[in-house]
């Protein structure tokens, strides 16, 4: 299976800047939170203990989904949160 490139919007918790970060659809959710947090941890948001967690559309979604199982679409916002 090839992976493809995914556009997603991406916010970190207690950030100010929405993100546009590329991941691929089928990245699981563990590595999507990896990807968007990368840009925003330890350069405008604190390093924080936990895992990061990612919700979209309030609904917190599991770590081994993949934005194609999570039913998100291109430009879709992400929002990033530690559990």
């Amino acid at each position: 299976m090839t992976m493809a490139p995914f556009p997603v919007q991406g916010v970190v918790e207690g950030d100010f800047v929405v993100l546009l970060v590329a991941v691929d659809d089928e990245d699981p959710m563990s590595v999507v939170a990896e990807k968007i947090a990368y840009h925003a941890v330890n350069r405008r948001v604190a390093a924080r203990e936990g895992f990061p967690r990612v919700r979209h559309n309030g609904k917190e979604l599991a770590p081994d989904e993949t934005v194609v199982t999570a039913g998100v679409a291109p430009l879709d916002v992400l929002e990033i949160t530690y559990a």
